[in-house]
């Protein structure tokens, strides 16, 4: 079987030791997050010809396992790689759906421009996630608040060592039937301020959704978990310690008086599209919806006057969770006692419901798998 999309066809090798339905039956009933895959992936290959051309070819669908690479495989030394997430959601009649995908098909191609690799045809990442969603539709799972994730990526495969941008590249996608991000019942999270560590600077790769950045933000989160912290909040403190985001998830303030406010993108934090998401919703609520600077020290006295009501992350994985506490060496802002808040509480609800199919969706966010 193939699928003809932008001059390319899709052909399908179906795995031979796929997963019995016991087997996945076992893994839906405790799916955990990024613990388990599905049988299959999806796969894309990039070259450039002697006469520096680049296309994109050899799109297939084939069973999931072990990526065969070079030593010298640019990806390895360089860095050069990129990926991106999204969620598939089976729907009460069965349907899967998944989140607004051509945004995260634009995000990527500009995280290929920020990292010098190829342009990814938007129809090509659409149908990449779609030929795999139908190959192992059986993998989504339908419990409350659990979905597919899938994971686009684009690696330099290339067996080069010269400092220059791949010539051959790999677009995959994978897919991991998941559970609640954080686990058990959605509580307040507690964060942990890093005031010695960077997830990124300016002219950096922070606005990209690369390896790198989040390979940086690894030691601090070790921080933070040994002061009992789920995530870690990274400042800019050369801009009065204004907050730019955590190390997986952007940063939301409701204020007492109706606003709701997020750090401004700065090319330091990555446009998340739940954020976007968010920002809409918001608007739609008649909410004062302001992106701008907001700093550590308004954080603070917002919390301890009553001005700042809430404050919760956002990401694809987690979708929208509340912080509870903010702390490091010397302080904590925020309560143990904090319940999640009114309006965190009802976004989410409105978020989850338009992506689960509960709630009608009027902008036409959602796109039909399978």
């Amino acid at each position: 079987m193939t699928q003809t999309v932008s001059g390319l066809e899709f052909k399908q090798q179906l795995s031979d030791h796929a997963k019995s339905a016991q087997e996945r039956a076992a893994v839906l009933a405790d799916p955990g997050f990024g613990n388990h895959f599905t049988d299959h992936t999806a796969v894309v290959d990039y070259s450039v010809d002697a006469d520096g051309h680049g296309s994109w070819k050899n799109a297939r669908i084939e069973p999931y396992g072990p990526i065969q690479l070079d030593p010298a495989a640019a990806v390895l030394h360089y860095g050069q790689e990129i990926f991106e997430g999204l969620k598939a959601y089976r729907h009460a009649d069965g349907s899967v759906w998944t989140f607004r995908p051509e945004a995260n098909a634009a995000r990527l191609n500009r995280s290929a421009a920020r990292l010098a690799l190829p342009q990814l045809p938007e129809q090509v990442f659409l149908e990449a996630v779609r030929e795999l969603v139908n190959v192992d539709k059986d993998w989504v799972p339908d419990g409350d608040g659990e979905s597919l994730y899938l994971r686009p990526f684009m690696i330099a495969t290339e067996a080069f060592l010269g400092v220059r941008p791949a010539r051959e590249v790999s677009f995959r996608v994978i897919a991991s039937p998941a559970g609640n991000y954080f686990g058990g019942e959605l509580k307040p999270v507690s964060i942990w301020i890093s005031h010695n560590y960077a997830r990124a600077g300016q002219g950096g790769t922070g606005a990209a959704k690369c390896g790198g950045n989040y390979a940086a933000s690894l030691a601090p989160q070790l921080e933070a978990e040994a002061n009992g912290c789920k995530q870690v909040l990274f400042l800019d403190p050369h801009n009065d310690d204004a907050v730019e985001e955590l190390g997986g998830m952007n940063v939301f303030f409701v204020f007492r008086d109706g606003r709701l406010v997020t750090p401004a993108l700065s090319g330091t934090i990555l446009e998340g599209v739940t954020r976007s998401s968010i920002l809409e919703l918001g608007r739609e609520r008649g909410m004062d919806v302001q992106e701008r600077k907001i700093t550590l020290d308004e954080w603070r006295s917002g919390i301890a006057s009553g001005e700042i009501s809430e404050v919760f992350a956002c990401g694809t994985a987690a979708v929208i969770t509340p912080i509870g506490i903010l702390k490091d060496e010397h302080e904590t802002i925020g309560s143990a006692d904090a319940v999640p808040g009114e309006v965190s509480m009802s976004i989410r609800e409105q978020l989850l419901g338009i992506q689960t199919g509960v709630v009608a969706d009027t902008h036409g966010w959602m796109t039909r798998l399978a």
